[in-house]
């Protein structure tokens, strides 16, 4: 097996991108020495100046070279302790800042109404129902919770191939929980709206007795014995779990170890990713709703190619016990479904601490669909509206204002968030250590510059300061973003812009459709950003704007496309 710690390799491959004979920061020189026997020497302490930008004397470097000499043995024992995936650092990140004051009451949901529809001739037309539609007729036994997973399993099996969105199906449980709720709800032991809704888990889930295969290769036979802390809410909310759904490798992109996730709606496109199948598969009519991941973008991005509405929630909101860890402070899990007030329904069951994730709150998310939005303090990103008529977003802007409201204009902190994009790298590469030592990332499909294995080998050049600096301006972004929402409840954004700025304060935003790109065939949509914890207010908006219009009641053809 090579090593991936081949000294004269490390620095060919660094002379290819740029950074000629520069050595290698922090732990990286106690990894050459460790695998080598080379001594750290003050010759490479001058070399390695350039990444962290400062100049020693060589008094300096000799001590500096000793120093780390001494280091490496401490560096080789604690690489002698097993990590597993789902070890977290001791370092927790919390979006809360000193001063702030939340609502803490929690309240009953306020759900529309409406009347309760009749099932179809087709059974298939029901497929694309809202689950707040297909809850009133499960509620009044209209249709049997067995009736409605058999036909959301048909449809996997036939059109899940071709889409390339299922890694697992998870029949027999599903039927077993399906039986099981048409027999609670037979006997008045109705548990709520979810109660017997087939439901699609990213694969990036834990689900007892089933393979969790991250999506990638290498663990593709991987089975975890517990069930994520989503799955087990989902249980007991009575939903019935179908499929385990696609996501790009490790969660990026939508390249899996079997193939490209498609867009629905043009298969001939990519699904976007990385929650590439609960995207596709919400859109195709193959699951009631799915549960996503958003680490940067992993939900807004396939929620507008696939036409779904999908939920990133307040970090904190929910917990990620037993779900695949790629970057601690931005991780975030959430909902992707046919409508805004679908993924109120989710979130309502899947909030909240459970003892394991200690990163989630007890703050109440009191959903009213009833919501006066005139009374709400409305911005928008100014200059990221064209105001031609034939854009999506500026059309969605002046159908929001005919709603009674007039949001004002503001512009988002100028700081360089974007610059800060290496916590998420050098998170994700920490928590696949072991994975890049081993060579099991040589196993992954994608193998460009972008994909993840030469992405974690990149982040082990970010020095250790350099991580923290970035995460002390990360600081005061957050304090920037708090002052803009001492004036606001939602801001108005294009939903997959400024995706960094959000994640790495920890606010909440929900994508909505808005209509259709000419060129490509698929999706666009608008996105609405809360403030933090402020997920009610800010559905609340999107709901009378999805409400205003039929964008999300669309849904592709797929005996043409498919």
């Amino acid at each position: 097996m090579k090593s991936k710690l081949n000294r004269r390799a490390f620095i060919g491959y660094f002379s290819s991108i740029g950074l000629g004979s520069t050595l290698l920061p922090g732990v990286l020189w106690s990894n050459l020495a460790a695998a080598q026997s080379t001594a750290i020497t003050a010759e490479m302490i001058g070399q390695a100046e350039q990444l962290a930008g400062l100049e020693f004397t060589d008094e300096e470097r000799d001590g500096i070279a000793k120093g780390i000499r001494s280091l490496v043995k401490n560096y080789k024992a604690l690489r002698e302790v097993p990590l597993t995936n789902d070890v977290p650092p001791a370092l927790q990140f919390n979006p809360v800042l000193p001063g702030m004051v939340f609502n803490k009451e929690h309240k009953p949901s306020v759900y529309s109404e409406g009347p309760i529809p009749e099932i179809p001739a087709d059974l298939n037309d029901l497929a694309f129902w809202p689950v707040t539609e297909l809850a009133k007729v499960i509620q009044e036994r209209k249709i049997t919770s067995t009736a409605l997973t058999t036909l959301y399993l048909d449809r996997l099996k036939r059109y899940g191939p071709a889409l390339e969105c299922v890694i697992t199906l998870t029949e027999e449980r599903a039927m077993t929980q399906a039986r099981k709720a048409d027999k609670e709800i037979t006997a008045g032991k109705y548990r709520g709206p979810l109660h017997g809704i087939p439901w699609g888990a990213k694969d990036l889930l834990a689900v007892k007795d089933y393979p969790t295969t991250w999506g990638a290769m290498p663990f593709k036979d991987q089975v975890i014995d517990t069930d994520a802390a989503v799955v087990q809410r989902l249980d007991e909310a009575g939903a019935v779990l179908v499929a385990k759904l696609t996501l790009g490798a490790l969660a990026q992109g939508d390249v899996w170890f079997g193939g490209k996730t498609r867009c629905p709606w043009n298969p001939d496109r990519g699904s976007s990713g990385s929650s590439a199948g609960p995207g596709a598969a919400t859109a195709a009519g193959l699951v009631g709703f799915a549960i996503g991941s958003e680490t940067n973008g992993s939900i807004m991005s396939p929620a507008t190619v696939n036409g779904v509405t999908g939920l990133r929630p307040t970090f904190g909101r929910i917990s990620r016990h037993g779900a695949m860890a790629l970057s601690w402070s931005m991780d975030k899990l959430g909902p992707m479904c046919r409508s805004v007030e679908d993924c109120a329904l989710v979130l309502d069951a899947v909030m909240g601490p459970d003892g394991q994730d200690l990163t989630v709150t007890d703050l109440p998310f009191n959903w009213n669909s009833k919501t006066d939005i005139t009374k709400l303090r409305i911005g928008y990103l100014e200059g990221a509206f064209n105001q031609d008529r034939r854009n999506h977003n500026a059309r969605a802007l002046e159908e929001i204002r005919t709603l009674g409201i007039d949001p004002r204009p503001i512009q988002f902190p100028d700081l360089p968030f974007n610059d800060m994009g290496f916590i998420l790298t050098v998170e994700a590469a920490a928590a696949f250590d072991d994975f890049t030592r081993s060579n099991m990332d040589d196993e992954l499909v994608s193998q460009q510059l972008t994909a993840w294995p030469a992405t974690f080998r990149r982040a082990r050049m970010v020095p250790a300061v350099e991580y923290l600096r970035a995460n002390r301006v990360r600081t005061r972004l957050m304090e920037a973003m708090q002052e803009l929402f001492e004036d606001l409840d939602v801001i108005i954004t294009p939903s997959v812009s400024n995706l960094y700025l959000g994640n790495f304060t920890g606010h909440p935003m929900i994508a909505v459709p808005n209509g259709f790109n000419a060129k490509s065939r698929v999706p666009t949509s608008i996105g609405f950003m809360g403030s933090l914890y402020g997920e009610a207010d800010m559905m609340a908006l999107a709901f009378a704007y999805q409400e205003s219009t039929d964008y999300h009641r669309k849904h592709p053809d797929l005996m043409r496309g498919v």
